[in-house]
């Protein structure tokens, strides 16, 4: 997997919603655990964009709601500062529904993609209508 250029600040702990911006049939994600994260006793797994995480399926379609999934962030609100100096933030907190081979599910992203996203997970910034 590509490193990350800038250093995202993760904001986003276990227990999170997020928006789920693709065609599968989810509406809201609730994050469950973060994958790869290594932390310490008693601290809450984070992640911020880029990062994959474990989701169960809040609203959505009945066949989809209640399912754990893996998704990986494309939006956040807090914003981070990228080596060139701008600082970007979102509206808000957003995700899409991965398989275990980090291709999406859907067909389509709804919205904007972090360009973060967009140099690990090539296939989900095709999908996507504007790259940021």
């Amino acid at each position: 997997m590509k490193a990350v250029g800038s250093k995202v600040v993760k904001t986003l702990t276990v227990g999170s919603r997020l928006v789920c911006d693709d065609n599968t049939g989810a509406k809201e994600l609730e994050i469950v655990g973060v994958v790869g994260f290594k932390g310490k006793r008693r601290k809450l797994p984070k992640a911020g964009v880029g990062d994959v995480v474990i989701c169960s399926v809040r609203k959505g379609k009945p066949d989809i709601r209640k399912k754990v999934v893996k998704a990986v962030i494309i939006r956040q609100k807090k914003e981070w500062r990228r080596p060139d100096g701008t600082r970007i933030k979102f509206s808000d907190n957003a995700a899409v529904i991965i398989d275990d081979k980090g291709q999406p599910k859907g067909t389509e992203v709804k919205g904007l993609v972090a360009k973060e996203v967009a140099e690990r997970y090539a296939k989900v910034a095709t999908l996507a209508k504007n790259v940021i």
